[in-house]
């Protein structure tokens, strides 16, 4: 019986070993990628998710021709006016007063968010390498004027590397992202899927998953592996013991 709780306790710790690396995992896998800009950090402001909105680029004979779903949330730091100084917020684009528009090249695609009220534009480019069949966001602008702004906010960055696809296929993340965009600018976006070429109608096509939801979704995976092993080693080991302590009773 000793030896079959020295086998309990192995399997035990080894167990929570696995459980343990998958955690960290995760925890690693939800860093935003590195850019070479460094972004400030957001303030203690908690607006929940974001709502989210649909957005949709016809080329010049109405065909759909870029789809987006997302919800956004910028994270910008300005001066303003009322408080005489320079100030970090956390702010939810509203779809319900967003128009999108955009345009369609074959190797180059826009869209384009504009909310009349808080004087805001914002637009993602999207570039396809034809080589390889893969699209990446590649460009973010941001313009805005809001009242308590003491000047007008412009960013502009055109070397980004963000929500890589496949042609023909639409990229999907339901987790958090954080796109740095700039030292006073970055734009978390949750539960986005967007398909900027190869459409096909104007339905997304099969959904390519990103890094975050697959590792989302291997944790549950390696824990009910672990103890699925668990209880199959406690088994064998008690049926094994079990054996050996009829074999010591029989007869000589």
């Amino acid at each position: 019986m000793t030896q079959i709780g020295g086998v309990q306790s192995w399997c035990l710790g080894v167990t929570l070993q696995l459980i343990l690396a998958a955690v960290l995992h995760q925890g690693f896998a939800t860093v935003a990628p590195p850019t070479t800009t460094q972004t400030t950090s957001a303030p203690h402001k908690d607006l929940g998710r974001p709502e989210r909105g649909n957005y949709l680029v016809k080329n010049s004979n109405g065909t759909a021709c870029l789809l987006a779903s997302m919800g956004l949330q910028f994270n910008i730091t300005f001066t303003s006016v009322s408080q005489n100084k320079t100030v970090q917020d956390v702010v939810n684009l509203q779809p319900n007063v967003t128009k999108s528009s955009g345009s369609c090249d074959s190797e180059r695609t826009s869209l384009r968010l504009t909310t009349d009220a808080e004087k805001t534009n914002l637009t993602f480019f999207f570039t396809l390498n034809t080589t390889s069949n893969k699209y990446h966001l590649s460009e973010v602008s941001l313009s805005a004027a809001w009242p308590d702004m003491k000047d007008h906010f412009s960013v502009h960055n055109s070397s980004l590397d963000y929500l890589r696809g496949t042609l023909g296929y639409s990229y999907m993340c339901r987790e958090k992202q954080t796109l740095n965009v700039a030292e006073d600018l970055s734009i978390n976006t949750f539960q986005v899927q967007v398909q900027p070429f190869g459409l096909t109608g104007d339905q997304f096509g099969a959904a390519e998953e990103c890094q975050l939801d697959e590792d989302d979704m291997l944790i549950p995976i390696i824990v009910g592996a672990a103890l699925a092993g668990l209880v199959l080693i406690v088994l064998l080991a008690y049926l094994i013991g079990r054996k050996r302590s009829h074999a010591g009773y029989q007869t000589i």
